[in-house]
């Protein structure tokens, strides 16, 4: 199976020996997105509703560097360091993804990266 790599600075740089997406025919799989800022790769703030903002910037970005979206969004995953923040994060998830959203799962973590409270991941149809 052919692929293709993508890579934006509109996103954090991987911070590991992955890339932030891989193009695979008519699906983009993106590498899940902490709520860095890319310019500083840092976590600017503790509050879930910020991460959760900051991380699906990070998606939006690596999606359209590989000529996806977030309406062409199929699947989500979404890493949460505490399920008692389901609520306060999914009040800035239907922001993103409207009456229409992709298919779901929501996990609770042990932990995340840089210490994140949440880690969103995507597959895209890119048709």
């Amino acid at each position: 199976m052919k692929y293709q790599a993508i890579t934006t600075p509109k996103a954090p740089a991987a911070i590991g020996p992955y890339s932030q997406a891989l193009r695979a025919g008519d699906f983009l799989y993106t590498s899940g997105q902490l709520p860095l800022d890319p310019a500083t790769m840092t976590i600017t703030s503790p509050d879930i509703q910020d991460q959760t903002r900051q991380a699906l910037e990070n998606l939006k970005a690596v999606l359209e560097a590989g000529g996806a979206s977030l309406e062409q969004t199929v699947k989500v995953t979404v890493f949460l360091k505490d399920l008692e923040q389901f609520g306060a994060m999914n009040q800035i998830y239907q922001e993103y993804f409207g009456a229409t959203p992709p298919a779901r799962s929501c996990v609770e973590v042990a932990r995340l990266p840089k210490d994140a409270a949440i880690e969103i991941e995507a597959v895209a149809l890119l048709v």
